[in-house]
């Protein structure tokens, strides 16, 4: 198949990717990183709280927190890297040790 065949047919909607070689796709800008971290208890106590509250898991719940740390303490929005969105933000977090 030529380049101006597989444009049309994605011009005309058809699925196209039984052409295409998908092994090694990647998403920019989206690659993770495993950060461990150790917590008290109780800390880990009122993320699982909060995560419950609001049907959320914890790892949401300390990614949102982090995201949200640059623009309390500069007054500057956190930018991520070009092209990627933003994490949705759930609401602030109040995490207590009651």
């Amino acid at each position: 198949m030529d380049a101006e065949e597989l444009d049309r047919e994605f011009d005309n909607g058809e699925d196209i990717t039984p052409y295409l070689d998908l092994t090694k796709t990647r998403r920019p800008n989206r690659e993770q990183r495993r950060v461990n971290a150790d917590f008290p208890t109780w800390m880990v106590d009122a993320l699982d709280r909060e995560a419950g509250r609001l049907g959320v898991t914890r790892q949401s719940i300390i990614k949102v927190w982090i995201a949200e740390q640059p623009e309390k303490v500069s007054g500057a929005p956190w930018c991520p890297p070009r092209g990627q969105r933003p994490l949705p933000l759930i609401g602030q977090l109040r995490l207590s040790a009651v």
